[in-house]
């Protein structure tokens, strides 16, 4: 199975880890979803800034 990383210095997806760790996310299950790494990373703070708001 293929794993796909965004690699955040160059904006780049990756198939397989090739980057240096700090500078990459994944894995990811498809290449569509590592291009939207930055959207999803986006999303992941937003929630976790609310649940920190709310006390949970």
């Amino acid at each position: 199975m293929t794993e796909w990383w965004y690699n955040n210095k160059t904006g780049e997806v990756e198939e397989g880890p090739k980057s240096l760790g700090p500078d990459r996310d994944g894995p990811y299950a498809s290449r569509g979803e590592a291009e939207r790494a930055p959207e999803i990373a986006r999303e992941r703070a937003r929630r976790w800034a609310e649940e920190e708001a709310r006390g949970d």
